[in-house]
């Protein structure tokens, strides 16, 4: 390989271990992004199996970061060490990641059996302050500008409701856009109309569709990376062995 080609190769190599830095700043961006959402709505679920898809994530965020560097080097410095060290952190960021893009697939499928102890939670609203039920409601409610569990009328069930003699539902369900609302079921147009699951699905949906596209994107990344240094590594030089004569 002339000088000139092999310099072109160097400055790919480098171009695309930028694209490696990027894309592990973005997969660890959504890995992050799922641990926030679940740790604000963990009482909504059944298990903690749906963190998997951003450990993963995070899992190969980290050894992307650290191929991007490996190939940063490779592009000033020729070793055959690094490139063989460069093509294995390859492999093992493409494993990590379509496992990732895998169980986000699977848990975005089973959203809603997940969400199961949803109902139970509503159920066992207290209003009080202190209770880690009742804030967790309240928050979300408040957050996801939603409802009960499909809509307000879910409050009709619950014991909570019927100790208000069947008047109110909790503050957390007014409308923003009416300061004089007090829960009130007489005036149900000041209260939020769309229920929390519906949110809370979507909210999941969108953050673990976004870990799974990048598994697709990602592999493209990898595959231009993987030709460059493969051609860098066909026509390494090696050094020549001679016998040495004793005199």
């Amino acid at each position: 390989m002339s000088d000139q080609r092999r310099k072109a190769f160097k400055t790919a190599l480098q171009m695309s271990s930028q694209l490696l830095w990027v894309m592990g700043l973005v997969v660890g961006l959504g890995g992050v992004y799922l641990l926030m959402k679940y740790s604000q709505g963990s009482l909504f679920f059944s298990n903690t199996y749906i963190t998997m898809p951003a450990i993963l994530a995070l899992g190969s965020a980290a050894v992307l970061l650290v191929d991007g560097f490996l190939g940063s080097c490779l592009s000033i410095k020729e070793s055959t060490f690094l490139q063989g060290l460069f093509v294995y952190l390859l492999v093992v960021v493409f494993c990590l990641q379509s496992s990732a893009s895998a169980l986000a697939y699977f848990y975005s499928v089973k959203l809603d059996s997940e969400m199961a102890p949803l109902s139970g939670l509503f159920h066992n609203y207290t209003g009080r302050s202190l209770d880690r039920v009742s804030q967790a409601v309240d928050a979300t409610q408040q957050q996801l500008h939603c409802c009960g569990v499909h809509n307000y009328t879910d409050w009709h069930e619950t014991p909570w409701f019927n100790r208000t003699g069947g008047l109110f539902v909790p503050h957390s369900c007014c409308n923003s856009t009416f300061p004089h609302c007090n829960g009130s079921v007489d005036q149900p147009w000041q209260l939020y109309t769309q229920g929390c699951q519906v949110r809370l699905e979507a909210s999941f949906q969108f953050v673990l569709s976004f870990i799974f596209w990048c598994g697709p994107v990602l592999f493209l990344v990898e595959v231009v990376n993987f030709l460059v240094v493969a051609q860098l590594m066909r026509d390494q030089t090696f050094i020549e062995y001679h016998i040495l004569h004793k005199n």
